[in-house]
């Protein structure tokens, strides 16, 4: 009895069941896959020091002054966009970029990646992580 309400429904509402059915896919997509272009701060360390990756840290400036990691360009996310040439030397090399947390710093990662960069991982925790970690913070400028 169940079964045959079920398969009523179904052939009365496929177009609803057709949606559903691709928003698990697209959140099963999301929840095995979304973070794969992230990288926690431990291994952004070792892809710094093995693979010489640029960092490029997309925070105000007044927030970059007040302690970034060390190295680490800044590019607040806002002009991204406009220093896309700029960075085209850089398309095939690793690209960390980090923001106060992480949020902002994946929208730009996505950016890149609409200009085929190759390489690029968002820091997870952004700074914060960075600094809960217990990794080193500069405060000069770069």
């Amino acid at each position: 009895m169940q079964l045959e309400r079920l398969i009523e429904f179904i052939g009365n509402h496929w177009e609803l069941v057709l949606l559903f059915i691709g928003i698990l896919a697209w959140l099963g997509y999301d929840i095995m896959l979304g973070n794969k272009g992230n990288i926690d701060p431990l291994d952004a360390v070792t892809m710094i020091n093995r693979q010489d990756a640029l960092v490029i840290d997309v925070r105000s400036t007044a927030d970059f002054s007040k302690g970034h990691i060390v190295h680490a360009k800044n590019i607040p996310g806002n002009e991204i966009l406009k220093q896309i040439k700029a960075l085209k030397k850089y398309q095939d090399k690793p690209i960390i970029v980090n923001c106060n947390s992480g949020g902002q710093s994946s929208v730009v990662c996505k950016q890149l990646r609409q200009h085929n960069f190759t390489q690029v991982y968002n820091l997870s925790g952004g700074i914060l992580g960075w600094e809960n970690a217990s990794l080193p913070i500069s405060r000069k400028g770069y």
